[in-house]
């Protein structure tokens, strides 16, 4: 047994092995094409992970609201709340939480991740961006979102500074499965309300590249007897530009204080 291993099962806390499989979860992962090329994902963690997982959920004093119209409450107050998975913010957890949120962490950033999202959705990332995925190269932001009864987003294709958006759902038990991202065939009219419902099941969730008007997605309201929705947003970020590439890096340095991405 290696001395990470070790570590870990003393601590009761995870190393990095223990989220490898997500890599071949991916890679195996079915290309479903209708309404649009997507892959759903399930038994994305161990139960036995999983369980931790919910376990070490930090407390939402640790998260930050978004700012976004489709999200905000009357009162002003917005209804998703996040937390950045990058290291310079989970320092600030308690053990075992921080080194079970490290692995994790370190998993999500990983190129081997991203290697797998990108040869999963070649066909579709080399359409958009007319060259081969090796020579594609894109920033992972990993988050941790509570969504608190009342979020919504309409249907939407997610801004072009996007390359692959991956959710990976979290909730405790299969009485939440009616609050899964909707898939729309179109925008507006008739396409819109050609559907296809994703299940909000433990240790599932969905990828898909982002193309302009093509990847078209929403959530329904969420209402009280919902309670909370977790799950981790893993977005793949476009640096086609000097711009692009100080902005993920000006959005980190932000993090490190507690601040959310400007603009």
């Amino acid at each position: 047994m290696s001395n990470d291993a070790v570590s870990a099962e003393l601590t009761g806390t995870s190393s990095s092995e223990d989220f490898s499989s997500l890599i071949a979860t991916v890679s195996r992962a079915p290309l479903q094409s209708e309404p649009f090329e997507h892959i759903y994902l399930e038994n994305v963690f161990a139960p036995g992970i999983y369980e931790q997982l919910l376990v070490r959920l930090p407390e939402k004093r640790r998260f930050h609201e978004l700012r976004h119209r489709d999200a905000m409450r009357v009162d002003g107050r917005s209804t998703r709340l996040r937390m950045y998975l990058y290291p310079e913010r989970l320092w600030f957890l308690p053990e075992p939480q921080r080194s079970f949120w490290l692995a994790l962490s370190r998993t999500l950033r990983s190129p081997a991740l991203q290697e797998a999202f990108k040869q999963k959705f070649r066909r579709s990332l080399e359409t958009r961006f007319g060259r081969g995925v090796e020579r594609l190269s894109f920033y992972p932001v990993p988050i941790l979102v509570c969504d608190l009864p009342g979020y919504r987003i309409g249907v939407h294709a997610d801004a072009l500074s996007k390359a692959i958006t991956v959710q990976f759902y979290l909730p405790r038990d299969a009485s939440q499965r009616h609050l899964g991202t909707v898939f729309h065939e179109g925008r507006t009219g008739d396409a819109a309300e050609r559907t296809k419902a994703l299940a909000f099941l433990p240790a599932t969730g969905y990828a898909f590249a982002v193309m302009p008007k093509e990847s078209w997605h929403s959530v329904r309201p969420t209402r009280e007897a919902d309670g909370e929705r977790y799950s981790i947003m893993l977005t793949y970020y476009v640096e086609d530009s000097l711009k692009a590439w100080w902005k993920r890096r000006y959005d980190r340095f932000r993090n490190f204080f507690g601040l959310g991405p400007k603009g």
